[in-house]
Formats: C-alpha cells, structure tokens, sequence
C-alpha cells in the first residue's frame, strides 16, 4: 500500500534542499536518509533521500541526484509516496492510517448510521472526515476525541458525539 508522507515545497538554499511539509507520524523513518519514495507526479521520481535536518522547525531534505537551486524547485509541489505494509499499524493505539479508516460506518452514540469515510482531508490546522450521507450529501467532521469517541477497526465503524449544530441540526426553538 502507497501513503503520502510528505509534499515538496520551496528550495532551501541553492544546494539542492528542499522544505517538505511532513505528512506522516514517522518522519524519521519514513523521510529518512535512503529511504526511496515513490511520486506523484511519478516522472519526478522515484527519490532517495540523501539527507535531512530540521531547520527553524522546518523538515529540509536533499535528494541524490539533486544538486542545486534549479534541481530543488523543480520539486516543488512533488507528493512524496511510501511503500507501508497495508497491515502495519500506528504504534500509538490513538493514530491511525487514513486507508484504515475509509470505508468504515459512521454512527452516531445511539447507533443511527450517518454514513461511510469517504476519504480523510488534512487542510492546515485541523484534520477532516468527510462523511458521504446515505443520500449522497457530504458532511465535514474535525477528527479530534471530543467528536469522534471511538474508532473501531474491528467493527468497522467511527462513532461520532457531534456538538449541536455540526451535523445541520437546527437547536430547539423557544428552549
């Protein structure tokens, strides 16, 4: 199974550095040197990371067969790809993959079905579910505990505790 761990931003300097926004728990073995990382676009790739370090909280790497400024910023943009046995897990029993958690049903505390992941977004800032509703409309859920409770891969379903007003509930009127 392929997971993107990272996303190539601008140069860093004019060696071949890149920034990389991490997209993954495991940034030290995934993004480490020698680790070979498929791409998306898949002609810039496949890249070997030759080094890495972090600077002013920024993760930069360099790839081999990068060299300059030039070499860099054709990067840029350039999805970072790793190979992941599909069932390897997080070791915090807290984390999870996003392949792991599409598909799964979507309830409510009480059980009444909201519908199915349909995929996992990860703007900056906070981490999305995007539900796909039985009648095919989208519903946008911030992951964090106090909204989703309970993962159970086993089960195959996310229990969300929804604060009123986030699923389009109106409150009670005169209450």
């Amino acid at each position: 199974m392929q997971l993107v761990v990272g996303r190539v931003g601008r140069a860093h300097g004019i060696r071949g550095d890149v920034a990389v926004e991490v997209r993954t728990d495991d940034p030290e073995r995934r993004l480490g040197p020698g680790a070979v990382l498929a791409t998306d676009p898949p002609e810039r790739g496949p890249l070997v990371v030759a080094t890495g370090r972090v600077h002013s909280g920024r993760l930069l790497l360099r790839f081999e067969g990068v060299h300059d400024r030039t070499g860099a910023e054709a990067l840029r943009g350039t999805l970072l790809v790793a190979d992941v046995d599909p069932e390897e897990r997080p070791e915090d029993p807290e984390d999870f993959y996003d392949h792991q958690l599409e598909d799964l049903e979507v309830v409510l505390a009480d059980g009444t079905v909201l519908g199915r992941v349909e995929e996992m977004l990860h703007p900056p800032g906070q981490d999305l579910v995007l539900v796909r509703r039985p009648d095919g409309a989208e519903l946008l859920v911030p992951f964090v505990a106090a909204i989703v409770p309970e993962v159970d891969l086993e089960a195959g379903r996310m229990v969300l505790d929804p604060p009123p007003g986030l699923l389009g509930d109106a409150p009670d009127e005169g209450a």
